[in-house]
Formats: C-alpha cells, structure tokens, sequence
C-alpha cells in the first residue's frame, strides 16, 4: 500500500536557504505498507518502507545533531496494544563538521506489534526529516488491515537480519563512570569490545525523556573503546542519571552493537 508525502508547513533550512515546495522532486519520498505476517504465538511483524529520491536520506532514531528524529504514531490502531520499531543498522554521515546518522535511498522498517486478539489495524503516520542540502519536514498517513496469517515478506526478513547485535551477541562488556561537573554530569563509558571498522561511532541515549545526552568524543586502546559526553537535565536543573536505563550503541563499516545498560565503573 503506497502514501506519498505531506509536507509540512515550513522547511526547515539546515544547510542553505529554504527551497520553494514546487522545485522538491516529485518521487521527494513515498511510504509502503507492508503488511507482514502473524506469529504461533500471537504476534504480526509488519513494516513502514519509505524510498526516497536519489541523493536524499533520512535518519534513525536518535539522528545527530544536524539531523531530524522520526516521530511514529500508532493511536489510530484497532486491534494493536503496542508497537516497537526494529531499526536496522544505519549509516553515520558528515558533512561541514556535523553528524548525522539514518538511511540513504531506502529503508524498511520492521514493526514489531503486540495485537489484542481478533482483526487489526495498523494506522497512524510517520513524521520524517528528508534531507539534502536542506532538510524537509514531512509527514506521511498510513493504513492497512493485518492479515490473519500472511506469508514471510523477504524484505521484511532481510531487514531484521539488519540489526545491530545485542551486547551478548557481540561479548561486549560495558562499564560507566559518571562525575559531576559544572553544567551537569560526565559520563565515560568504557566498552570491551573488538573494532568495527576504521571509522566508529558511540550513540548514547537515555531513556529517560528530562535527560539530554551529549554527542560521543570517542578513542581506542586495542580491545576498548571509550567514549566521554555529558548529561543534562533538559529543565535545567540538577541530572540525575540510571546507569542501567543507558542505551549504547556502536556504529562502523556496516554493523553495529546495541547495549541496553552498563554496569558502574
């Protein structure tokens, strides 16, 4: 099932003055449905592909500091209690001393959902930053009837190969040492764990929605990566920070570790 976009009303210029609506390409992004299959257990795999003009790209879930984060919205849902994006492994990109980190060309995001019991609906949107030189705000509706049964989807398939690995899948072992400094709270965090490529990236984030973390400034000394930033308290009061509700995840070269937590150190 296709959508095609709705933009929003303003462009937000991030590198370059503002581009009227009508010079964006036509094919600027289109979303399909792919409506999956149903568990033994109870459970529907399903997934939003959004294929995007040649050039453009959009970003994973926590997308940089020059990048935009997806919004996904289930409400208008029948039939589904939750629903958990699976992303796979993103790219991180650079361009005039900024990063951001998300998708080129396409990606297939698996939605794993949590159904009530009987007919459901998968329905709401997906708010999306689509970026070139600039960066373009949309928003795209969906909507599809779950099948009660459904055959695998390949490309659902090869997108949940995709993933990052879990810490145990990879044998990392994460330790984090916080201190307080004079804006908020500094968090070192050390990580056993093999390179992933010449170029690595650390992403933390908390899930703890008054906490903002800094991006990584990152080294390496053989089999350890360490990875310094700093937490802040988004009302601008005092940090408080659970080392164990930390989400950690390496990026490079194609792969990535994804660490739920990490132990004090």
């Amino acid at each position: 099932m296709m959508r095609t976009l709705l933009l929003l009303p303003a462009l937000a210029c991030l590198l370059a003055p503002p581009l009227r609506a009508e010079t964006l390409p036509d094919d600027l992004v289109t979303l399909e449905v792919l409506p999956g299959w149903r568990s033994a257990e109870g459970r529907h795999m399903a997934a939003l592909r959004l294929t995007l003009a040649p050039g453009w790209k959009t970003y994973w879930r926590a997308p940089g500091a020059a990048g935009l984060a997806p919004l996904l919205d289930f409400d208008a849902s029948t039939g589904v209690s939750a629903a958990e994006p699976r992303w796979p492994v993103p790219e991180v990109f650079h361009f005039n001393g900024m990063r951001s980190i998300g998708y080129h060309d396409a990606v297939t995001i698996p939605l794993d959902l949590t159904l009530d019991g009987g007919p459901a609906r998968l329905a709401g949107e997906i708010e999306i930053g689509v970026c070139d030189e600039i960066c373009v705000p949309v928003r795209l509706p969906f909507a599809v009837d779950l099948p009660e049964a459904g055959d695998r989807d390949p490309a659902i398939a090869a997108a949940l190969v995709d993933r990052p690995l879990t810490a145990e899948e990879a044998g990392v072992q994460a330790t984090c040492a916080v201190a307080p400094g004079a804006d908020g709270l500094g968090l070192t965090v050390h990580l056993a764990l093999p390179p992933l490529g010449p170029d690595e990236a650390v992403v933390i984030e908390s899930a703890d929605p008054g906490l903002w973390v800094s991006e990584t400034a990152i080294t390496r000394d053989g089999g350890t990566l360490v990875a310094i930033a700093q937490a802040l308290a988004r009302d601008g009061g005092a940090p408080s920070l659970d080392r164990s509700r930390l989400r950690i995840t390496v990026l490079g070269e194609g792969r990535a570790v994804d660490i739920q937590g990490c132990q004090a150190g």
